[in-house]
């Protein structure tokens, strides 16, 4: 689909604690400006999966109303976001013989629709399939092949998938909600165009989307995802912790961990005091006390543990050396005051928080690091993004490279700078 000036878009990011809709126009300036958002809590999604279909479409229908009225239209079909386990990102490689003749258009669309005809997710679902980096007589990392001679043009093409039950139940969902879906996007993807420069893409990033249920870990270089990870943990499994350890209610230990929470402690920690509501609905009973410190202590036993496993996953990936430096952390779990000094520490890289950019006027309440994931969907549902599957196939075949690919030669990039 291609969207051009005055074409209105809309988006969804059904995640496992709530459901953000927008909706946005793209300007003459092809910029997007924000209509309207809406927003409500989600109690059917466990882990980014759909568990409760009645409950995540009526949390879909409530927050996309709200946008409708904020904005002043209805919309029919929108973009949605998917954030659970099971993505997997995979590089496949095409490569045509065209005579050493200065390379057109025609050439391209010939080794994209090749690409297209070779490309078999098995039983899983492609969310995306786009051409990265064209080759020229094995020469790797040209960006703009046209014009140029070769004997033999190729080209990697970016695969991201998914298993297909939770996708068709995503789908089922948001449609009996009474919306089309003109697309379902992998939320790294999403995140990943709202919160990262082009040139933290392109040098090497790693991007840590820390959800509800869900913390999924993206590696980009050479100005693409690379690499994708996901752990089933969150900042919900935070707040159970401290609800557990606390012996308070989920609804109240969530209100500690916002208002009183921190991953790094100070010495006045000790001294701080904080009311704890009992877990029980017994009348005149006086809450607890407990000091600051002991609610950051049990905050910070889940972080080493979810710090250690991105941190195992990003060597996994191979992303070390001078081009694993960079980490951003975005989503909700992102938005723990201090987080990003606790995660520097742990895992020894430049850390950052990641907050949404690029979408004009986002309401103050939705431009933190817990929305990234919305605006990225309204910037990738405005963009024209090439995907392989629009291509006509021909009968070429593709094969996949050497070395597990465009991410093998990328990581193996990494890696030599040890």
């Amino acid at each position: 689909m291609r969207n051009g000036p005055g074409k209105v878009i809309a988006v969804l990011d059904v995640g496992t604690s709530k459901v953000g809709a927008l909706i946005a126009e793209i300007g003459d300036d092809r910029a997007v400006r924000v209509l309207g958002t809406g927003q409500r809590a989600c109690h059917g999604v466990k882990r980014g999966y759909v568990a409760d279909r009645e409950k995540t479409e009526l949390a879909i229908r409530q927050a996309m109303d709200q946008a409708e009225r904020n904005a002043g239209i209805t919309v029919d079909s929108v973009f949605v976001g998917f954030s659970a386990g099971g993505l997997d990102s995979d590089v496949a490689s095409v490569e045509v013989e065209i005579g050493g003749h200065q390379i057109e258009q025609a050439d391209l669309d010939m080794v994209l629709a090749d690409g297209q005809a070779g490309l078999d997710p098995g039983n899983r679902t492609m969310l995306h399939a786009q051409p990265a980096l064209y080759t020229l007589d094995g020469l790797q990392g040209v960006m703009n092949p046209i014009g140029l001679h070769a004997h033999r043009l190729g080209v990697d093409i970016h695969v991201i998938s998914a298993d297909t039950p939770p996708i068709q139940n995503l789908d089922l969902t948001v449609r009996h909600a009474h919306l089309g879906v003109e697309r379902i996007v992998a939320t790294p993807v999403a995140a990943g165009l709202a919160c990262l420069t082009s040139e933290e893409r392109d040098l090497g990033v790693a991007l840590v989307e820390m959800g509800a249920g869900v913390t999924n870990v993206a590696v980009f270089a050479g100005g693409m995802l690379v690499g994708l990870s996901s752990i089933a943990m969150g900042a919900n499994d935070i707040t159970d912790d401290v609800a557990s350890g606390l012996a308070t209610r989920r609804e109240h230990a969530e209100r500690l961990k916002c208002f009183h929470g921190s991953a790094v402690m100070s010495p006045r920690d000790n001294h701080e005091m904080v009311e704890v509501m009992p877990m029980g609905d017994e009348e005149g009973v006086e809450p607890g006390r407990v000091t600051r410190s002991q609610l950051i202590s049990i905050i910070r036993q889940r972080l080493d543990l979810l710090i250690g496993e991105i941190g195992t996953r990003l060597t996994e990936m191979g992303f070390a050396g001078p081009g694993g430096r960079q980490v951003v952390l975005t989503g909700g779990g992102a938005e723990l005051k201090g987080i990003a000094d606790f995660a520097q520490g742990a895992l020894g890289r430049s850390v950052r928080l990641g907050r949404p950019r690029g979408v004009l006027g986002l309401p103050d309440t939705q431009s933190g690091a817990g929305f990234a994931t919305l605006a990225g969907l309204a910037l990738h549902a405005a963009s024209d993004v090439a995907d392989i599957r629009r291509w006509q196939a021909s009968s070429q075949t593709v094969t996949r490279p050497q070395a597990a690919g465009l991410v093998g030669r990328l990581m193996t990039a990494f890696k030599k700078s040890y």
